[in-house]
């Protein structure tokens, strides 16, 4: 299994080279950069950890790659997305969004049926991650 969030959720994973390409795009745009972590990466499971705060004021890839990869030596068992926030008036919403971390292990999501009165059948997604305590899902 593996977890298809955000762009590029279906190509193999970015290189440094090339997710530094895509700050580049991001912060050229003018954009916010920020990173995040977690280790329940449930489809509605929208909101991250952030890893420091936004970087509003940051003009070099440099920089970000440096806090992409502070972000992977701390949390290695950990899915790390870098958001790119368009602040603009009329957007205001994240733009871009890919994953630059997985864990080595996937154990991903199962289909739960629960039957209701009458015919009713009702279908909910739930990751095998959160079988385990926070803090141990990937160990």
């Amino acid at each position: 299994m593996r977890l298809t969030q955000g762009q590029f959720s279906f190509l193999p994973d970015l290189s440094d080279e090339q997710i530094t390409a895509q700050i580049a795009y991001g912060l050229k745009q003018g954009w916010a950069l920020n990173v995040e972590y977690t280790d329940d990466p449930h489809p509605r499971n929208t909101y991250w950890e952030m890893w420091g705060i936004p970087m509003f004021d940051l003009k070099d890839p440099a920089g970000i790659l440096m806090e992409i990869n502070e972000c992977r030596r701390t949390y290695p068992r950990h899915y790390v997305r870098v958001t790119a926030f368009d602040s603009s008036r009329g957007w205001e919403t994240p733009r871009m969004s890919f994953l630059v971390n997985r864990p080595a292990d996937e154990p991903g999501f199962g289909l739960v049926r629960q039957e209701g009165p009458g015919r009713q059948v009702r279908y909910t997604v739930r990751s095998y991650a959160v079988d385990r305590p926070e803090g141990s899902r990937y160990a």
